[in-house]
């Protein structure tokens, strides 16, 4: 097992946490929830390893959804900026899923692995043939 030290915070700064993670448990969900709840066509997370994650600055506010199977999940996020920052168990807080793009390590956390892929929009899994721009200069 690969273990690494990452750091999080919202894209204003009001909230920052760590937490240890295993980079190879890196994945893309596909669902329905979360295609609504992160605005775009699927979430990368992390799981963050028992007892490593820590809230260093500020509070989230919480949303709780009810998944399909019954259980609700807690959507953590900054109440100034909105960034989605992670989830865990709304009934038994012990695990959290880290979402990799508020983590400084992202680039370190490709994923590994997808699930949920019935729900998977057509165009995501090949994006290679899109224009691409360094930045948001886009060429005629």
């Amino acid at each position: 097992m690969i273990k690494m030290k990452v750091h999080g915070s919202c894209h204003c700064g009001h909230i920052q946490f760590v937490a240890e993670v295993e980079p190879k448990l890196t994945s893309i969900c596909h669902c329905n929830d979360c295609q609504k709840l992160t605005g775009t066509a699927f979430r990368l997370s992390t799981p963050a390893m028992a007892g490593t994650f820590s809230l260093v600055r500020g509070s989230p506010k919480v949303y709780v959804k009810v998944a399909e199977s019954g259980s609700r999940r807690a959507q953590a996020f900054c109440p100034e900026c909105g960034s989605p920052l992670f989830t865990y168990d709304a009934d038994n807080p012990t695990a959290y899923g880290l979402r990799v793009g508020v983590l400084d390590e992202r680039q370190q956390l490709p994923p590994t692995w997808q699930k949920w892929c019935e729900s998977a929009l057509p165009w995501v899994q090949d994006l290679s043939a899109l224009e691409r721009a360094p930045r948001n200069e886009r060429q005629a």
